[in-house]
């Protein structure tokens, strides 16, 4: 039988509920064999992050691993260069067999920002995408994205078939929680329990991570 992989990636600075619940509501409803979290190493379109790619590695560990239904893939992390999708894909369709399903997890903000990714218009040979959006979601695609969504774009994300191909939208728990302010929560040195992981709260504070540290 065919496979249904599902990968979200992301800088994990640090990984948050909002990044394990909107993961864990897609491997359920899909009913996929397996959700990996990417981090990435060097993303092109942001600062360097201030934990370390092995710090951030390690959060993403520790917060999954009690979950069975999401793992951790560390490709993007060995690869000597900046973080590109399209190379990621390329290299898990090598892994997989022709007819596996695989499944690139993007917000909505992320979507809309296709068009300045590295060979974007390649990345549906690879994969289907799942654009996850709040319910309370209510702006509009870019105008380069909408003949793409006429032809490429299903309703219902159970219909999705084949190995790629296609795009759905997910309708997610709104989780309004953000890597940035938990970040500014840390430098002040207020709080962030139940906004991470307890083993992820208690890394971040054995390696005294973003004390004092503040960023936009």
């Amino acid at each position: 039988m065919a496979r249904r992989i599902g990968i979200l990636g992301g800088t994990f600075n640090p990984v948050h509920i909002a990044h394990l619940r909107g993961a864990l509501e897609v491997a359920e409803q899909l009913a996929l064999d397996e959700l990996r979290l990417i981090p990435s190493a060097r993303p092109p379109h942001r600062t360097a992050p201030q934990a370390t790619a092995e710090q951030r590695l390690a959060m993403v560990q520790l917060a999954v691993e009690r979950e069975p239904r999401l793992a951790v893939d560390d490709r993007e992390l060995r690869r000597d260069k900046p973080s590109f999708t399209i190379d990621t894909l390329e290299s898990l369709r090598g892994e997989l067999a022709a007819d596996d399903q695989l499944f690139l997890l993007l917000g909505w903000d992320a979507f809309c920002g296709l068009p300045t990714w590295q060979r974007w218009a390649e990345l549906l040979q690879h994969c289907h995408i799942l654009v996850l959006q709040r319910p309370d979601a209510d702006s509009e695609a870019p105008e380069a994205l909408r003949d793409l969504l006429a032809a490429r774009s299903v309703n219902d994300p159970q219909g999705l078939v084949g190995p790629s191909g296609q795009i759905a939208f997910v309708w997610q728990t709104p989780l309004a929680v953000s890597a940035t302010q938990i970040r500014h929560l840390l430098a002040e040195g207020r709080s962030v329990r139940f906004l991470v992981p307890d083993a992820v709260l208690a890394y971040i504070q054995t390696h005294g991570l973003y004390r004092g540290q503040t960023d936009s």
